[in-house]
């Protein structure tokens, strides 16, 4: 089904005065197969239109969002671009999610649809203040049209326009600006004279969330005569339906149908309750030749074996065997990272209408574009005849986002296979459990790491060996062409190959093994564990050296200023130089991730029954332009709950290829008690390119780490800590 996917990624794109012209005026003409978002479909000819842009006669901006936003606030940031360059009063912005339309709505530098990599800024900070410019000029130019002044004497500012004695809404100028030529150019706003960029604008979805809204997430949506469908999936990872015997389930109240499909066997039903106690009456057969039956154990002692064996070359740079051989201390450490689920907050789910002809889907879909394509593979229907409303999804950590788009799969295939049997088109709404969330694979990868690295009589490295083994994530995906190498998939590497510490002599290869497992990108991918090697063994280096661990890292990032800087920022902020107050450790660690930089210094205290308690987190972000300056602190704050559920609580481990443990009740939250206090502290930018608004990972796992080591003098190298806090 994923050559599809090729048909899009090639797809030719409009030049930006094409683009605008699209929908300038014409409510009909936005979107592919005419398809149009809920808010344009009950406009009139008083409406203003653009693919980004709606103003409506009750002075309503509504700013369409090409990303999803997943609690990372990218509908506030893009709405916040729009309504500085327009000039509109935050009062009147609305927001509402784009249809899917690869070419009007692309990630620029993804070439489809799509959100992640924290890229939702980057892509289209120009872009979306451009179009309220464009907006801008054109309301201008209708209102001295019609007060017969030059445009130069039309001034706006809060959605209101004036002149002398004239004054009018951008809502009362809708209809005429729509008629106005769309500008070949636009001049922006300099950054002195910016009034929400770089301001605390109100999230744009909180009213909604605090009320509880209906129809706001993937599981909200309810079209009219919605079933709900759930799938008995197998113990283990590839394996099949044998038989099943569904008569007991087909009889039980409410149920509507038992589907047998390639994920396993579905019941459909008029309600969620009534669905999961019907599929636990399903008797079923499992073939479990196709399987993987490996455990945790054996998966482990496999790639451990890689571990003392060369493998693709990921960086060859100077002579790191022979530095190592001569230099005055070598240090030596080996990582063990175990497979995490995503848990986000909303589980997975997607509904899909088929009447055999074209679809609607509802959900929280990531990547447009994939889920798109797939969606018209599966059904055997024309890209056009399928249209997707994106919601808001509750959490996503990289599990909205699959390369092969097998939630949408599974649930087109529901609703084809139940248009099939009944010849009745109705909604289906597939719906994971929290257990299916968990058990259903697509984790970050069990990843193992072999370091030995050196330090020169003066005290600085001299040598760098390096070998990861893990998983692919990108193998096998239609992004193995652009994102892996000469065998090595740069998301297992990245944070580590492309280190900006200065390391003139570093060896680093690579091994993928295969398993059976489903894997994932895992909210930063790869700097998820190399952050961690880099940042531990940058400070057991400081150690050998006898250096502080500051002094150590700043000596080493001479070409990397930003780093350095945050690096800086939060060894002052943190009091890093100042004794600790008694009982308590420092730890530090610095990494860039995504065009973001992000330092932290931990402070820990060693329960009296060995437990790690974090008492403070000191954080320094140089993110770019800070768009909306609370939502990166949220960011941050958010990053550190969630990386410190991921060291502080336990993995996912699997016995005969199934998964013997499920940790969805605690797993991506900390008690209240155990939340640092967290102190943020953003550099002022106007400049990219960089994060524009949206931080990378913090390394809060290293910074924690190398506060333990420095308290009890154990490094820890297998994460996650263990139950009682050390491993």
């Amino acid at each position: 089904m994923l050559h599809y996917l090729d048909a899009a990624l090639a797809a030719p794109r409009p030049s930006r005065r094409a683009f605008l012209k699209l929908s300038a005026g014409a409510v009909g003409g936005l979107l592919l197969g005419g398809a149009l978002p809920r808010a344009a479909q009950a406009m009139g000819d008083d409406a203003f239109v653009q693919p980004f842009v709606h103003i409506t006669p009750d002075n309503v901006v509504t700013v369409l969002v090409k990303h999803q936003d997943m609690g990372q606030g990218a509908a506030t940031g893009l709405a916040t671009l729009v309504a500085e360059e327009l000039d509109a009063s935050p009062d009147q912005i609305a927001v509402e999610f784009a249809p899917s339309n690869p070419q009007v709505y692309a990630n620029s530098l993804f070439g489809v649809q799509g959100t992640g990599g924290s890229t939702a800024m980057r892509n289209s900070f120009t872009q979306y203040r451009e179009a309220g410019a464009s907006a801008r000029a054109m309301l201008v130019a209708a209102a001295a049209q019609a007060w017969g002044v030059a445009p130069e004497a039309v001034t706006v500012a809060d959605g209101t326009l004036s002149s002398g004695a004239n004054s009018a809404s951008f809502g009362d100028m809708a209809s005429a600006a729509a008629a106005q030529p769309v500008p070949e150019a636009v001049t922006l706003k300099p950054a002195d004279q910016w009034r929400l960029i770089g301001k605390d604008m109100a999230r744009v979805e909180i009213p909604a969330k605090t009320r509880g809204s209906v129809g706001l997430f993937g599981m909200d949506a309810k079209p009219e005569g919605a079933l709900i469908a759930v799938t008995a999936r197998p113990p283990r990872f590839g394996a099949t339906v044998a038989s099943v015997d569904a008569e007991a389930a087909r009889a039980m109240p409410g149920v509507q149908a038992v589907l047998t499909i390639p994920q396993g066997v579905v019941v459909v039903a008029d309600n969620t309750w009534r669905a999961m106690q019907a599929r636990d009456a399903l008797e079923i057969e499992w073939d479990m030749s196709g399987a993987e039956t490996r455990g945790t154990e054996e998966i482990t002692a496999e790639f451990e074996a890689l571990l003392d064996q060369p493998g693709l070359p990921a960086v060859a740079r100077g002579d790191a065997a022979g530095k190592l051989a001569g230099a005055a201390q070598v240090v030596e450490a080996s990582y063990h990272f175990p497979y995490l689920a995503h848990a986000p907050m909303e589980p997975l789910n997607m509904t899909v209408l088929f009447d055999g002809e074209r679809a609607t889907l509802w959900g929280g879909s990531q990547i447009q574009t994939i889920d798109h394509n797939v969606a018209a593979g599966v059904l055997g229907i024309p890209f056009e005849n399928v249209a997707i409303n994106t919601m808001w999804g509750g959490g996503s950590f990289g599990r909205r986002a699959t390369a092969d788009g097998h939630l949408v799969a599974e649930a087109a295939t529901i609703a084809a296979a139940w248009l099939g049997e009944t010849g009745r088109p109705a909604p289906i709404k597939l719906v994971y459990t929290r257990e299916d969330d968990i058990k259903g694979g697509y984790y970050r990868p069990l990843t193992l790491h072999k370091v030995r690295a050196g330090v020169d009589a003066e005290g600085n490295i001299a040598g760098w060996e390096h070998r990861v083994v893990g998983q692919g994530i990108m193998i096998g995906t239609p992004f193995e062409g652009f994102l892996v190498n000469d065998g090595v998939d740069h998301s297992s590497v990245e944070g580590a190959a492309d280190t900006t510490y200065s390391l003139p002599d570093m060896a680093m290869d690579v091994h993928h093994p295969s398993a059976g497992v489903p894997v994932l990108w895992w909210r930063a991918v790869g700097h998820t564990h190399t952050a961690y090697v880099m940042e531990t063994m940058m400070d057991a280096l400081a150690e050998a050296a006898g250096r502080d661990p500051v002094e150590f890292r700043l000596a080493h990032l001479g070409d990397d200023p930003r780093l350095a800087g945050v690096l800086r920022l939060a060894a002052e902020k943190g009091g890093w130089d100042s004794p600790a107050p008694e009982g308590i450790h420092r730890g530090v660690a610095v990494h860039k991730s995504f065009e973001s930089y992000v330092a932290e210094v931990a402070e820990v205290r060693i329960r009296e029954d060995g437990t790690v308690k974090v008492e403070k987190v000191t954080c320094a972000v140089d993110c770019g332009v800070a768009i909306n300056p609370d939502n990166i602190v949220a960011q941050i704050e958010g990053g550190l709950a969630y990386g410190l559920s991921g060291i502080l609580r336990e993995e996912i481990t699997m016995t005969d290829g199934a998964v013997d443990q499920s940790n969805y009740p605690d797993y991506a939250a900390l008690r209240i008690a155990d939340m640092p206090r967290v102190e943020v502290h953003i550099v002022p930018s106007t400049e990219g390119p960089s994060g524009v608004g949206e931080p990378g990972t913090p390394p809060i796992g290293p910074a924690v780490a190398n506060a333990v080591a420095r308290a009890t003098g154990q490094r820890i190298t297998v994460l996650p800590f263990s139950k009682h806090g050390l491993a």
